[in-house]
């Protein structure tokens, strides 16, 4: 039996780290990529100079965002040292493109009920989650039926960024709207049981330690697709939960329509909700907690926008009569 090509060695692996499927994707195009770029040359054929040289490429000759580039080299080492199994002492010193500091997008009070006021169904009940929470996109869309406990008022985050578990409230004036859509969703399931379907997605191989798990209700996604679709990774027909893309396009016309200047995304109302509850009062380090954040120095982003007009400062021009 021959050996496994590289690209499926790659996704075995990812897939054994538990990875989601969109970093794999991602990460799998960037291999890809760089194999192209130097003629289909096996990657453990080169080494230093092509790693660099392809990440030079893609800031020069493809313009592209520092994130971008630093997403190319995560790739990169995941194949060589998780895959290739290289211990190469120069992947640690390629160096890491800059991300620009930058404030983030926040709206303002008005501004926030503006845009959900202009979203209904439930895109207009995520995007109410997002603000009232300060959960990430794909941490309110993953959100499993056994996260949500409506009793203590609360939401469990699970495997959020960088792997961790978290808690944050469930607001109490989204409760109502969010029992009546768990009670469609509970029948949506009912009919897909009846119908010979019913399973989700189970996170950490589950689904072999558990068979028939993947039908609890507990474990149904809480905004599920409208549409059965087959599962790349296992071949099954499943549902799985909403894309974000249809929340990303509702909300920024919700934003359009409500004659916002501003980039505004669904990640918008996460920085929305932290600047708010600084702005009310509240500890930076509970904060810190609801976000999930590491480092309390990464929520201290926050407490500059809140200074407003440069720091805080009272222009001099304002203590002037001119009109």
């Amino acid at each position: 039996m021959s050996a496994p090509r590289l690209l499926e060695q790659v996704r075995a692996r990812i897939r054994f780290k538990h990875y989601s499927i969109r970093t794999e994707h991602t990460y799998v195009d960037w291999i890809k990529r760089f194999i192209r770029h130097f003629g289909k040359r096996h990657p453990k054929d080169m080494g230093a100079d092509e790693v660099q040289s392809f990440l030079t490429h893609l800031a020069v000759a493809g313009n592209v965002a520092a994130s971008t580039q630093n997403q190319a080299k995560s790739a990169l080492l995941f194949l060589y040292k998780e895959v290739l199994a290289l211990e190469l002492p120069w992947l640690d010193k390629v160096e890491a493109a800059r991300t620009p500091k930058r404030l983030p997008v926040v709206l303002t009070r008005d501004e926030v009920m503006a845009v959900l006021l202009r979203l209904e169904g439930r895109h207009g009940l995520i995007a109410r989650l997002l603000y009232g929470t300060g959960l990430r996109i794909m941490e309110c869309l993953r959100l499993r039926i056994k996260d949500v406990d409506f009793e203590r008022g609360e939401i469990l985050v699970r495997d959020g960024k960088g792997a961790k578990d978290r808690v944050t409230m469930l607001p109490a004036s989204v409760i109502p709207a969010l029992r009546e859509h768990v009670e469609r969703v509970r029948e949506l399931h009912r009919q897909d049981l009846a119908a010979g379907y019913g399973e989700v997605h189970l996170p950490y191989a589950l689904d072999r330690k558990y068979p028939s798990a993947g039908r609890e209700w507990m474990w149904q996604y809480v905004f599920p697709s409208a549409s059965l679709s087959i599962d790349p990774r296992k071949g099954v027909v499943r549902r799985h939960h909403v894309q974000d893309q249809s929340v990303q396009r509702a909300i920024r016309q919700a934003v359009r329509d409500a004659g916002i200047n501003k980039p505004a995304t669904p990640h918008t109302f996460r920085h929305s909700f932290a600047t708010h509850l600084l702005d009310s009062g509240y500890d930076i380090r509970t904060v810190q907690e609801l976000l999930g954040h590491s480092d309390v120095s990464t929520t201290m982003i926050y407490t500059h926008v809140l200074n407003r007009g440069g720091r805080g400062v009272a222009s001099p021009l304002d203590r002037m009569s001119i009109v």
